[in-house]
């Protein structure tokens, strides 16, 4: 007998795709990944790095690039499922195993492979709060400035502040903070462009 508990518990990692999740482990076999299973389901890992998973869901069976957020992702695939909660992982969703195109899955997987070998991560921005005394100083005397720059996401003003004093000299922190100060007046996050 189902109880409503049963009914609940949608995702159990594989249900009706394990034909689809072999397809799926078999190209990823063909990278450097080393397949671990962590939160109930493989997780590919590089060099102890999380770099993907794979999981089935209720009406799609998906892998997710943990760090999808750094991915070019130039045939517009990846989704955030859950935007409110994660900022750097992405989803690629599929309903069938004719969805998955081999050379893209591995094109992107490669690609999630050298961004963790480059290092690239969100960084917690709980950690560590960069303080900027110049640009702190820039929004006292222009106050639509310090109005523009809180309307950043945290993540966003962390790269701004990140910026701005990963220069070692006053001088480049000064040109710097010249170059963004119209960027933030118009509203646009320094890696915009790129993302």
């Amino acid at each position: 007998m189902e109880t409503n508990s049963d009914k609940k518990h949608v995702w159990d990692k594989v249900n009706q795709w394990e034909e689809e999740l072999l397809f799926l482990k078999a190209i990823i076999d063909k990278t450097e990944l080393v397949e671990t299973i962590k939160w109930g389901g493989p997780i590919y890992v590089y060099n102890k790095k999380n770099v993907i998973g794979i999981g089935g869901f209720k009406n799609y069976f998906a892998i997710w690039f943990i760090n999808g957020v750094f991915l070019k992702d130039e045939k517009k695939r990846l989704i955030n499922a859950q935007e409110d909660k994660t900022k750097s992982m992405r989803q690629w969703r599929f309903t069938s195993k004719e969805e998955v195109n081999e050379k893209e899955v591995l094109e992107y997987i490669l690609e999630a492979i050298e961004n963790e070998k480059e290092g690239k991560v969100i960084k917690p921005s709980k950690k560590e709060t960069i303080v900027s005394e110049l640009l702190e100083k820039e929004m006292l005397q222009n106050p639509a400035l310090k109005d523009a720059f809180e309307k950043f996401t945290p993540y966003k003003q962390y790269e701004f502040l990140e910026y701005i004093e990963s220069a070692k000299q006053e001088k480049t922190k000064l040109a710097r903070i010249e170059k963004v100060i119209p960027m933030i007046l118009g509203n646009i996050g320094l890696n915009d462009k790129y993302r």
